[in-house]
C-alpha cells in the first residue's frame, strides 16, 4: 500500500522510459536476425526483460549495460525449448507467431496472471498458415511444433497489434504471400521495424502483405513510451504544466493525443524529427479546462493501453462522456473495464459500467479515496494520478505492479513533483 498525497500544483520536465512495444520488438527481431545490433534506450521493466530471457534461451546472445542492450542474432533457434514469458502478453503472443515455422518444438508459460488471457486468438490465425500451435483450454501454455508454412489471407474481426504481429512473424518463415486485412488500422511498430530489417513487406491501408524473409540485425534508438508519458501529460492537463522529452509519436500511438484535442487540452509539440523510422517529439501540455468527449470503436486501437487514463479525465470533464468498442479491455491483465469503473468511483467520480465501454458523468473535482490496482499497472499509474489530482488523496493499493512496465515511475513522481 502506498499513500498518496494530493498535490496543489504540478510542474516538470521528464524524460522517461524507452517505448516497451518497440523495446519487444527490438530484443525478439535482432535476436532471431543474422548479425549484431545495439538497441539503446531501452526499457528493461518485467515484461521486455521477459522477452531477453526467451530469447537468450533460443540462442540469443544479449548483454546488458545501462539502458543499453548489444545483440547477437541467431536465425537457427535452439531445439526444444521452454520458454518462460512472465507476464506479458506481448512476449507470448509475438513469440508464438516467430517461432511457427522454425523447425522447432516449444512451450510458452507465464504466470497466472498471463495464464489466463485469451490465447487462441493467436492460435486460430496461425492455423491459417499451417502453423502446428496449440493451447491449454484457449491459454497458456502454448505448444508449437516443427511443421512447414505457407502463405495464406488473414482477416481479424478486432483490431488488434499483438496478434496481427504474430502473423506477420510466422508469415516470413511461411512459402508465398500472407495476407493481413483488419477492421482498422493497429499500431504499426512491427511493419516499420520489418521493413527496416530488410523483410518484403508491404503496407496498403489496413491490409499488410508479408513474404518469406531473412532479418538482418539493425541498430535501434528507441523513443520514450507516449504510454508512459501520458500519465505526467495528464497531470500537467489536470494540475499545472508538464514536457514529456523524447515521446515516440506513431500516429499509430497517438490515440492520446486525438482525446486530447477533443477534450479540449492544450498541448503542443516540439522538437519534432524522426529515428529508425519513428517519428518523436517533445510534447509540452498545460492546464485545461475539459468537455465530454464521445469515442467509438474507431478510435480504441490507438489509445487501447490509454484508455483507463482517459476514462479518468472524463471524471474531471464537463459533461457526460461515453466511451465504446472497448471490449478488448475485459482480457487485459484485469477486466479494466470494470477496475476502471471501481477507480474512478472510488475517487468520488460517476462512471457507469457499460459492456464495452464507460459512461461517464464529469465533476469539477473528485473527493479522493482508496483504489485497488488489482495487480494491473495501468490501473496502479491512473490510481495514483487520480489521488494527486483529487482533494484529499488516498492509499493506492498494490503499486509495486508498475514495475512490469515502468519501474521508475513512482520515483519520478517523488523527483519532479512539488
Amino acid at each position: 500500500m502506498q499513500r498518496i498525497q494530493p498535490r496543489a500544483y504540478v510542474a516538470g520536465e521528464f524524460t522517461l522510459p524507452g517505448d516497451k512495444s518497440i523495446t519487444h520488438r527490438a530484443v525478439m527481431l535482432n535476436g532471431g536476425a543474422e548479425g549484431e545490433a545495439i538497441i539503446s534506450n531501452a526499457l528493461l521493466a518485467e515484461d521486455c526483460l521477459s522477452t531477453c530471457r526467451c530469447m537468450r534461451a533460443l540462442g540469443a546472445e544479449i548483454d546488458v549495460d545501462g539502458t543499453t542492450l548489444h545483440v547477437k542474432g541467431t536465425p537457427r533457434f535452439r531445439r526444444g525449448r521452454e520458454l518462460n514469458c512472465g507476464n506479458s502478453g506481448t512476449t507470448l503472443r509475438l513469440l508464438t507467431g516467430f517461432l511457427a515455422g522454425k523447425e522447432i518444438d516449444a512451450t510458452l508459460y507465464g504466470d497466472d496472471s498471463l495464464s489466463s488471457r485469451p490465447m487462441n486468438r493467436v492460435a486460430e490465425p496461425l492455423s491459417l498458415l499451417g502453423a502446428d500451435v496449440r493451447t491449454t483450454d484457449g491459454h497458456a501454455p502454448v505448444y508449437v511444433s516443427p511443421k512447414p508454412l505457407h502463405g495464406a489471407e488473414v482477416e481479424l474481426s478486432i483490431p488488434s497489434a499483438q496478434v496481427k504481429s504474430a502473423v506477420l512473424l510466422a508469415g516470413i518463415s511461411a512459402e508465398g504471400e500472407t495476407t493481413i486485412t483488419q477492421p482498422v488500422q493497429s499500431r504499426d511498430h512491427t511493419e516499420r521495424m520489418l521493413s527496416a530489417m530488410g523483410a518484403d513487406i508491404r503496407v496498403r491501408g489496413n491490409r499488410v502483405t508479408v513474404k518469406k524473409s531473412v532479418l538482418k540485425g539493425m541498430n535501434v534508438c528507441i523513443p520514450s513510451d507516449i504510454s508512459s508519458a501520458a500519465y505526467y501529460m495528464a497531470m500537467g492537463a489536470l494540475k499545472g504544466e508538464t514536457l514529456c522529452k523524447n515521446v515516440g509519436t506513431n500516429p499509430t500511438r497517438t490515440g492520446i493525443l486525438k482525446a486530447f484535442d477533443l477534450l479540449g487540452v492544450e498541448y503542443k509539440l516540439l522538437h519534432q524529427y524522426v529515428s529508425g523510422g519513428e517519428p518523436t517529439a517533445d510534447i509540452l501540455v498545460k492546464k485545461s479546462s475539459m468537455r465530454a468527449i464521445s469515442l467509438t470503436a474507431e478510435d480504441v486501437p490507438s489509445m487501447i493501453d490509454e484508455l483507463p487514463l482517459v476514462a479518468l479525465l472524463c471524471a474531471f470533464a464537463e459533461g457526460e462522456s461515453r466511451i465504446t468498442g472497448a471490449k478488448e479491455l475485459r482480457v487485459k491483465e484485469s477486466d479494466r473495464i470494470a477496475t476502471t469503473v471501481e477507480l474512478i468511483n472510488n475517487l468520488g467520480g460517476d462512471c457507469q459500467e457499460l459492456e464495452d465501454g464507460f459512461l461517464i458523468r464529469g465533476k469539477k473535482q473528485l473527493s479522493g479515496g482508496d483504489v485497488n490496482s488489482y495487480l494491473d499497472h495501468r490501473i496502479a499509474m491512473t490510481g495514483a494520478i487520480g489521488l494527486l489530482a483529487s482533494e484529499r488523496g488516498g492509499n493506492l493499493y498494490h503499486p509495486e505492479c508498475c514495475a512490469i512496465s515502468f519501474p521508475e515511475f513512482f520515483d519520478k513522481l517523488d523527483i519532479k513533483l512539488y
